[in-house]
């Protein structure tokens, strides 16, 4: 067990469809981890079992030797996790800043935000942060949906996590804003947060279908085919698997490699 994360055999069915099955893996606080699947591989339900927005039928979550599985969602914030997801919820009639400032409130945040004086100097510092400070001001219902998926990335990094998972970051974004928010990623993820540095970036975990993009900033790729694991490795060992390939990679497979 690596003392960080562990998910231990999770089961979760939804009716007759078995989402995730017998899923296990342990992952170290200096990781970024790829989690790459067909379409219904059951990767989101996979993160929504980690951040306690579902509960598993079978099988544990372990963070930081506790057993979180059985916690609320905001609980598990307060632990240290937070998360984005395809499906966006703002406070769609506030401004965007003041989304984020309530991000910012959570207990734990309120803890460790000692680095700056005010809620909403750290919540502009998150906005910075996901690129979007210069919309500080307006409605959240006037984003598009690229900018969403920003305001989401300034929301789960407000509450200062130790481990992020980001689902599919980026969806909706051209090829030079995936390459500005994929170093980042990877800059956050080093200790440098919102322009300052600190000691220690939180651990990440990314799904992800713009494969090429994800392989540049991970450091292992984990793979769900119909809810079971089938690879977890290196991302060029784990792109030259037989059963990868044959899952989710197909004629891809030599670009996403090189």
């Amino acid at each position: 067990m690596s003392g960080f994360l562990e998910a231990e055999a999770l089961h979760k069915r939804f009716g007759g469809l078995v989402a995730v099955n017998d899923v296990s893996f342990a992952m170290g606080r200096e990781e970024i981890v790829g989690l790459i699947g067909p379409n219904g591989a059951g990767k989101t339900t996979l993160l929504r079992l980690i951040t306690g927005l579902l509960r598993p039928d079978s099988g544990r979550v372990w963070f930081r030797g506790k057993d979180v599985s059985r916690l609320k969602s905001w609980s598990v914030v307060n632990e240290g996790i937070a998360g984005t997801f395809q499906i966006t919820r703002p406070f769609r009639r506030l401004p965007i800043i003041a989304n984020v400032m309530v991000a910012c409130l959570c207990p734990r945040a309120m803890k460790r935000g000692e680095w700056v004086k005010t809620v909403e100097a750290r919540a502009m510092d998150a906005l910075e942060f996901a690129g979007i400070s210069d919309l500080a001001l307006e409605p959240a219902s006037s984003l598009s949906h690229g900018d969403l998926r920003r305001l989401e990335m300034a929301r789960a990094v407000a509450t200062e996590p130790d481990l992020l998972l980001l689902d599919e970051p980026f969806s909706g974004l051209n090829p030079a804003e995936t390459e500005l928010l994929a170093k980042s990623i990877k800059r956050l993820h080093k200790g440098g947060r919102f322009g300052r540095l600190h000691s220690e970036g939180p651990a990440i975990i990314i799904v992800e279908h713009k494969l090429a993009e994800l392989m540049k900033i991970v450091d292992r790729v984990i793979v769900l085919d119909y809810g079971r694991l089938i690879a977890d490795g290196p991302p060029h060992d784990v792109v030259n698997d037989p059963c990868v390939i044959e899952a989710c990679i197909g004629k891809g497979a030599n670009s996403v490699a090189a």
